[in-house]
């Protein structure tokens, strides 16, 4: 609750999600990448008193989440964007 990158805040876990035989820092980049038009603008000050802009954090619905994690696990999410004005997941052009 001391971290930035949890908003100076006790956090909930809400899901928990077990893929395998995939790298987690290309997992990172890609659940990044794909939910980019989400992510939430916040800024907020650390125990220092200094501002920081956590990048962690993404303002995507939860049945949007599995949707993406099933589509990962199958190998269909490079045919997919997350369209964030409408919450859903299209297929690119």
């Amino acid at each position: 609750k001391n971290d930035a990158t949890f908003l100076m805040n006790d956090v909930e876990i809400l899901d928990e999600y077990h893929l395998y035989r995939l790298d987690r820092k290309k997992l990172e980049t890609l659940i990044h990448t794909f939910f980019e038009n989400a992510r939430a603008n916040i800024t907020i000050t650390d125990r220092f008193g200094k501002p920081i802009t956590p990048r962690e954090w993404f303002m995507v619905p939860r049945h949007i989440i599995e949707e993406a994690i099933s589509r990962i696990q199958d190998g269909t999410i490079i045919n997919y964007k997350y369209d964030a004005d409408n919450c859903r997941i299209v297929l690119s052009q």
